[in-house]
């Protein structure tokens, strides 16, 4: 396994890094979100992603994006700590930060084998989805554990 800071990786790396998993025959999984703290919910969703295929490439807002995203007082971990975190975590395979409000370009750009996020969505309404779907590949999406949010989290905080 590579070390933590070498899962952490820009858009042209990634692209490499997936058409390499794809010459070796590997199901690429993508997801994304802010992560802002990583708690349970996190944890589980995120293992349950990886088994859905070879590779999981997580996709994580940029501090600006989750201000805009989520409001002025967030991020709580800025985008260092968020990206290590998740590269810390075995199941993950690559972490790559986007500034845009949602990753539909960088979805765009490494057309994973499948697209996951948690069933608060539904698959109509999950940016990137016809994009994968065109390419041939599926949208999924994983139970959340319940009781276990970033809001949640914080409003017990206060």
């Amino acid at each position: 396994m590579a070390p933590t800071r070498l899962k952490i990786t820009t858009r042209p790396e990634a692209i490499l890094l997936v058409e390499k998993w794809r010459s070796e025959s590997q199901q690429i999984v993508f997801t994304n979100g802010c992560f802002d703290l990583l708690h349970l919910g996190h944890i589980d969703y995120l293992e349950k992603a990886k088994n859905l295929g070879d590779k999981l490439l997580v996709a994580i807002n940029d501090d600006a994006s989750v201000t805009r995203i989520k409001g002025k007082s967030r991020p709580i971990n800025d985008l260092f700590a968020r990206s290590s975190m998740l590269a810390a975590l075995a199941f993950v395979d690559a972490v790559i930060s986007f500034s845009e409000d949602t990753p539909l370009n960088l979805i765009r750009s490494v057309l994973p084998d499948i697209l996951v996020k948690g069933d608060d969505y539904e698959i109509k309404d999950i940016v990137g989805a016809q994009e994968v779907i065109d390419h041939g590949g599926r949208v999924e999406t994983i139970p959340l554990v319940a009781g276990y949010s970033t809001t949640g989290l914080i409003e017990k905080l206060k």
